[in-house]
């Protein structure tokens, strides 16, 4: 069977090699195109259509800047699904883009999964819409996703597991010592305060100064910010003090052996989670009282991190938009320290959520859903 696969976006690219993985597994003869990144590569044996690097604009200035590329970014994958001809067309997150693809398909009478729903029951609910119109199956990895959609919009989704607790629990057992990490690295012999401020330009402006400036109040500890791929290492210097510690190509593992992390919300908040390492989400945008307002308009959720999202309650503090200040991220980041009260909490909250996430296997139970719509015609 043929497989088209579209990711945008550097979070999916991880997922939806797994996903190809498990597919290949089930198929060894599966054949894969897609639009994504470096390990779907490896996975499926060939390269990218079109790399995530050209395709991950987030944000209207942004998108507005590159959107010249972006037409010709929906221009070619169109060809190519064309010329390729899937079964399936499976579709990663994205979706701005991804749902305008989803509609192209199915005029062709190409079957549609979507593998990571989009976040709609936080934001811009009417994407609904589309899924129902363009979406064969819909495969979730929050477990409270299912319950929204037959609710809400009477579609049925199904809860495959979430592919953050297979990956990480992986690399737990694949991870370096903390000796080994810090020769590595070259770091010095001190507890850490890992900084992970995003994966594009914008998050890393907004946040990186802000992080810095807090976990500076704490000078026993040395700060270490996680580089992003594909982020020159000469634009971390326009936001840092000199001689600050930079690890490239490992948050992982700096998020395993810090003591303690500050985040910006996403994927990451999740792993540092999973990882078992105390956090605070940091998230400023441009920082403006009035953004946060109109945020609290726009989300119809109480929380923005999946770990509290997961559990249904404040596992992790959410610094956000006007409150992501040095002094008030600096107060909650002396609450998770080892020996403060917030650290046992936080430990003892990934615990409940790691057991509301279960263990199923989220690639193989997603390839098995998503090659059974191939017999079904």
């Amino acid at each position: 069977m043929k497989y088209f696969v579209s990711v945008g976006e550097p979070s999916g690219d991880l997922h939806a090699s797994e996903l190809i993985a498990a597919l290949r597994s089930d198929d060894p003869s599966a054949e894969v195109a897609f639009l994504g990144g470096d390990l779907m590569a490896e996975a499926a044996g060939v390269a990218p259509v079109i790399h995530y690097r050209e395709m991950a604009f987030m944000g209207f200035s942004e998108v507005l800047r590159h959107l010249p590329q972006i037409v010709s970014n929906m221009r070619r994958a169109r060809q190519a699904i064309d010329e390729f001809g899937p079964d399936v067309l499976i579709l990663v997150d994205y979706p701005s883009f991804n749902l305008k693809l989803a509609a192209y398909a199915k005029e062709r009478g190409i079957k549609v999964a979507y593998y990571i729903s989009p976040k709609v029951w936080a934001w811009k609910e009417w994407r609904v819409k589309q899924i129902r119109r363009y979406v064969d199956c819909l495969c979730c990895i929050l477990p409270f996703e299912p319950q929204f959609y037959k609710t809400r919009h009477d579609y049925d989704a199904c809860y495959v597991g979430n592919p953050s607790v297979k990956e990480v629990d992986g690399r737990l057992m694949k991870a370096s010592s903390r000796e080994e990490f810090l020769r590595r690295h070259g770091l010095p012999e001190r507890p850490i305060i890992a900084l992970v401020p995003g994966s594009r330009r914008s998050e890393i402006k907004n946040n990186l100064q802000v992080m810095e400036m807090a976990a500076s109040r704490f000078p026993e500890y040395n700060m270490v910010i996680a580089g992003a791929p594909g982020i020159d290492l000469s634009y971390y210097g326009y936001y840092l003090t000199p001689g600050t510690s930079i690890v490239c190509d490992d948050t992982f593992e700096l998020m395993y052996h810090a003591e303690v992390a500050l985040v910006t919300s996403g994927t990451a908040t999740l792993e540092c989670a999973l990882a078992g390492t105390p956090q605070v989400v940091c998230y400023r945008a441009n920082g403006v009282k009035l953004s946060y307002k109109i945020m609290e308009k726009l989300l119809k959720v109480p929380y923005v991190s999946l770990p509290n999202l997961i559990a249904g309650r404040e596992i992790v503090p959410e610094m956000l938009v006007h409150r992501c200040t040095p002094d008030l991220v600096a107060r909650e980041l002396g609450n998770i320290l080892p020996g403060r009260p917030g650290h046992d909490n936080q430990l003892e909250g990934y615990r409940d959520m790691r057991a509301i996430l279960g263990t199923d296997d989220a690639p193989a139970t997603a390839a098995r859903l998503i090659a059974g719509l191939c017999r079904v015609r």
